[in-house]
């Protein structure tokens, strides 16, 4: 595409918004520079004036890149084949795309309901919950599993939900990482609950829990009949150099939630994949929790290749050790520079948050990354930390660019 072209196509992106979109996201757009990204590939991504960023944000969708070319081959076949399905007959690139995922899935997670988002993938769980009489659901304080308005009700941060009250009822939250509290809510349940959890938590601000708490949790709701229920739409696939990142604690939840990079970065789509047990009554009555452009071909082409992918080209080994150099490299930095008001730098895999005292440095901290072309990503629930997210296709200057801006934004600031 000539330079010319491209300011054709891009126009008044700023003004549409406004127009369309309202001032809040214009507003928004305008203080972060006007940008407008054209075109992707790999870890780098174009915008209309010709810069190139580093996409270390994408909020974890991104584990295989921007456009990985196996997923747009794949996509690329689909479309031209058959984009949509009848929703009446079989379809068998779902059938493969599940079966595929149901292979890379801890124990016998084996049922698989694919949906379009995270979000919705979050509403299957509570749906498929209440439909074994769990009517009370436990989540965890600066958890995030959607903003609809079921998976809003187990997101518990006041600033998403007081505008929407009332939610889902029956919803409690206790902390994070604390089994005190997990186990003293279970106990009151008699039976009849259901509880959310993240092994990480992304939108909390890359919260990592104590050794064994999964484990601990999975044993309080076996003991208390309450179903299970993992949110691994932003950990999974990876993104923590571990399949899934309930694996270090060797737990099997009754269900499992999938996203993100489940995508491929191409098509978005996600899944709950559930045990036998656990997915019974929406295997029973298939029409009993639906969507029509769930599990849509041109979507099950780009899971089934995103997995195939992970799978072939060792990108969970490559998350773990990536993330080990980039989490030692900007600790480093960080010794060395000491920042005022700095907190702790942590991580897993390529799930990285920096965390500062003063909400302020962490905006400050990212605007001075985009300045020198690094993209990160705020946390919804944690104004103190910053993420990065960044692929596993990184190479050896993609990393040295990616420290030599973090360092000079450290400076910055």
């Amino acid at each position: 595409m000539t330079r010319a072209c491209a300011d054709a196509e891009v126009g008044d992106v700023l003004g549409t918004y406004r127009r369309h979109f309202g001032g809040g996201r214009a507003a928004v757009g305008q203080f972060l520079g006007g940008l407008v990204e054209i075109a992707s590939h790999g870890a780098w991504i174009e915008v209309d004036d010709g810069r190139r960023y580093l996409d270390c944000g994408g909020y974890g969708v991104f584990i295989l890149g921007h456009r990985h070319p196996r997923v747009v081959d794949a996509v690329h076949r689909q479309l031209d084949r058959r984009p949509l399905a009848s929703r009446t007959l079989l379809d068998p690139v779902a059938a493969e795309a599940a079966a595929a995922l149901a292979q890379v899935s801890p124990g016998d997670l084996d049922l698989v309901h694919f949906v379009n988002s995270g979000a919705e993938a979050t509403e299957t769980a509570l749906k498929l919950a209440r439909a074994h009489g769990k009517t009370t659901v436990i989540t965890t304080r600066s958890g995030f599993h959607g903003k609809t308005l079921g998976a809003l009700s187990v997101t518990a941060n006041p600033t998403y939900q007081d505008p929407f009250r009332p939610l889902l009822p029956g919803v409690v939250a206790v902390g994070y990482g604390d089994l005190e509290q997990m186990s003293a809510a279970l106990s009151a349940t008699n039976g009849t609950a259901a509880v959310i959890v993240e092994p990480v938590q992304g939108e909390g601000g890359v919260v990592l829990p104590p050794a064994g708490y999964l484990h601990g949790v999975a044993r309080l709701c076996r003991a208390n009949d309450a179903l299970l229920i993992v949110d691994e739409i932003q950990t999974g696939m990876g993104r923590l150099g571990t399949w899934w990142g309930i694996e270090t604690d060797g737990v099997v939840p009754d269900m499992l939630l999938v996203g993100k990079g489940l995508s491929g970065g191409v098509v978005p789509v996600a899944a709950l994949v559930a045990s036998p047990q656990a997915y019974a009554p929406f295997a029973a009555d298939p029409y009993l929790h639906t969507s029509t452009f769930a599990g849509s071909p041109l979507a099950c082409a780009a899971a089934k290749t995103a997995i195939d992918t992970i799978r072939d080209e060792r990108i969970v080994d490559r998350a773990a050790l990536l993330g080990r150099r980039l989490l030692a490299g900007m600790r480093q930095i960080c010794d060395r520079q000491r920042p005022h008001g700095l907190v702790e730098v942590r991580g897993r895999g390529l799930l990285i948050g920096i965390e500062f005292a003063d909400p302020g440095a962490v905006g400050e901290l990212a605007l001075q990354m985009l300045e020198r072309g690094v993209l990160s990503c705020l946390s919804l629930n944690s104004a103190r930390v910053l993420r990065f997210t960044p692929p596993a296709v990184l190479d050896e200057l993609d990393i040295e660019y990616f420290f030599h801006a973090f360092s000079a934004a450290l400076a910055a600031i």
